[in-house]
């Protein structure tokens, strides 16, 4: 039996994983049906009735989830953004206003400023690291939604979150944290007072870029009926398949994180300084202004990181396109490394307002691959921009 005081590892291996009873498979097997036999009317076997309301891949899944940030629930989705839409409209109604650091990923600030907006959601973004600013913009709009991400996309910001979760909880305000940089592996949000932690499960959680899905792990119980009746009312549930692809990835999500980050702070490290790259945004760096908090808050500084190219949005896309190992593509977390053009790729939707990323930032998400092959990758690109 697995308990709540395992380590990580073993929780994220087991929980959720019982071996199947009727043939003893140490491996659950994947269940595709999507309606399940009744015991006469209203007698159902375990609960399942309909594949949208319940499936037991799914549910070990989310049992899995719930273990690993150290929650009562979790509930799986087909998409991160999914998993923010059914979780913004248990929580909102029209006229409430929700507050968000101004550096995150930029379809989730589409969806707010997009979506909602059209539904009368207001939507203010500021720098979280004020906590005064933040303090006075949860008093003048009454905001219900204080939105964190941190480590930030593609900025790398680090964000208080214990500093942050006090002040909005003064305000009545909800706290929720987009966690899928971090991982529950490197940062615990709950335990730091958050109120609710968000994935895109797409990223290190399934790891090997072959599933899409999102997850909202929490442990109010009455935000978590609200949260499941939109979860199998509105439907954006995550397949069977997917709900087992990534239960796979997480088992191996500890070992593979520690690569990533030290593997991304190797590459960190080498970079800082280089007559090219203007700037490295990576927390583990002890010239990031975020280290401190990072290295109180995180258990290691993770797999990403972002460079400003000194030669702007030339050298930029030139160093993007001259990269062999890493792949220049879209997403983040796999055990492959990419390269992303944030302006014109991940964070498009966000051209011309606040959250605007500069033309000469390029982002990695550095993978499992030998580290010496990332640098001379890396070093080859640069030395092509002359």
């Amino acid at each position: 039996m697995i308990h709540d005081d395992h380590g990580f590892s073993t929780r994220a291996i087991h929980v959720g994983q019982e071996f199947d009873p009727t043939t003893g498979a140490v491996i659950p097997p994947v269940h595709f049906s999507t309606t399940y036999a009744q015991d006469g009317i209203g007698n159902l076997r375990g609960g399942y009735e309909y594949g949208r309301g319940g499936n037991p891949t799914r549910d070990s899944l989310q049992k899995q989830l719930a273990s690993l940030e150290g929650a009562s629930h979790a509930f799986s989705f087909a998409s991160g953004l999914a998993a923010e839409d059914a979780l913004l409209r248990a929580v909102l109604r029209p006229g409430d206003h929700v507050l968000m650091g101004n550096d995150v990923y930029g379809g989730t600030h589409r969806l707010v400023r997009r979506i909602f907006g059209d539904w009368n959601i207001g939507l203010t973004t500021l720098e979280l690291d004020d906590l005064e600013a933040v303090r006075s913009a949860l008093a003048s709009t009454g905001a219900r939604v204080l939105w964190l991400e941190t480590p930030s996309n593609p900025l790398m910001k680090v964000t208080d979150v214990a500093a942050l979760a006090e002040i909005a909880h003064a305000s009545g305000a909800l706290v929720v944290v987009d966690n899928t940089f971090a991982t529950p592996y490197l940062q615990q949000p709950l335990a730091l007072g958050a109120d609710v932690v968000i994935h895109s499960t797409t990223k290190y959680l399934g790891g090997h870029s072959d599933v899409i899905g999102g997850a909202v792990v929490l442990s109010d119980d009455a935000l978590a009926e609200k949260v499941g009746f939109h979860q199998f009312a509105a439907g954006a549930v995550s397949g069977p398949l997917d709900a087992w692809l990534t239960t796979r990835g997480i088992k191996t999500l500890a070992v593979r994180m520690d690569r990533h980050s030290a593997s991304a702070h190797a590459l960190a490290s080498a970079l800082e300084g280089h007559p090219a790259v203007a700037r490295v945004y990576y927390p583990g760096l002890p010239s990031h202004p975020g280290h401190d908090l990072a290295a109180r808050q995180m258990r290691d500084f993770g797999g990403m990181l972002s460079l400003e190219l000194a030669g702007g949005a030339a050298a930029a896309r030139a160093f993007a396109e001259g990269l062999r190992v890493f792949s220049l593509a879209e997403s983040l977390g796999g055990v492959e490394s990419l390269v992303n053009y944030p302006s014109e790729m991940t964070h498009a939707s966000v051209r011309g307002t606040a959250l605007e990323v500069s033309d000469a930032i390029i982002r990695l998400s550095v993978g499992l691959e030998d580290v010496e092959d990332l640098l001379a990758d890396v070093r080859q690109s640069l030395a092509r921009l002359g």
